[in-house]
C-alpha cells in the first residue's frame, strides 16, 4: 500500500492543489489528513492563496480515498461542506503496522497517546519531526501551507514499511525512517 499523509493545509488552495496533484500522479491508495484543513486559525498568517471554498471541491473529488482527523482549527461547519468524515482520532493498519492519526494539539511526543506499538502520525506544530517515545514512533510531516521554525512546505509518504517526509515544492526527501 502507498499512502500520502499531510497536515495543516489551513485553507490554502495553492498548497492543497499541489498536494492533491501529487496524490493523483503518485497513484497513492489513501490520503491521511491530520487536521486543520480549511481555516487558517487566529494565530497564523493567511497562507498563499487562502481560499477554503476552492479547497473543498478538490478534496471532495477524492473523498473515498481520504481518512481525516480533526485539528484544533477545524469546526463543526467544516463537516457540513466536506464529504468525508472528520474523525477525532483514527487508527489505520498499513503493511502490518498500526498508524494512529491525531492532530497533535492533545497527543504528541510530550503528551503521548496510550499505545504500545506502531506509529503516531500528528501535525499541529508545523514542524517536521521523527522521534521514538518508547516503542512508538511519533512522526510529524510538518505543514503543507504554513511551515514554522524555518521549515519547508512538506508532506509524508508511507510505502514498504518506510516513512519519508518530502519537500512539497521539490519532492526531495527530507528525512525517512524504515520501520
Amino acid at each position: 500500500m502507498k499512502v500520502l499523509f499531510a497536515s495543516d493545509i489551513h485553507g490554502s488552495f495553492y498548497y492543497a492543489n499541489l498536494l492533491v496533484e501529487k496524490f493523483k500522479k503518485g497513484n497513492f491508495d489513501k490520503l491521511l489528513l491530520l487536521g486543520d484543513i480549511l481555516y487558517h486559525g487566529p494565530r497564523n498568517d493567511l497562507p498563499k492563496d487562502y481560499n477554503p471554498k476552492k479547497v473543498i471541491p478538490i478534496l471532495n473529488e477524492i473523498k473515498d480515498k481520504i481518512i481525516c482527523v480533526q485539528g484544533n482549527c477545524d469546526a463543526e461547519v467544516d463537516q457540513m461542506v466536506l464529504e468525508f468524515p472528520i474523525l477525532r482520532e483514527a487508527c489505520v493498519e498499513i503493511d502490518g503496522i498500526n498508524y494512529y492519526l491525531t492532530h497533535g494539539h492533545v497527543h504528541n511526543p510530550n503528551s503521548p497517546i496510550n499505545v504500545n506499538d506502531g506509529v503516531v502520525l500528528y501535525g499541529h506544530s508545523h514542524v517536521i519531526n521523527i522521534e521514538n517515545v518508547g516503542p512508538v514512533y511519533y512522526i510529524n510531516p510538518g505543514s503543507t501551507s504554513i511551515p514554522k521554525e524555518k521549515m519547508i512546505h512538506s508532506y509524508g509518504v508511507i510505502e514498504n514499511r518506510k516513512v519519508t517526509i518530502k519537500n512539497l515544492l521539490t519532492d526531495e526527501d527530507v528525512v525517512s525512517v524504515q520501520l
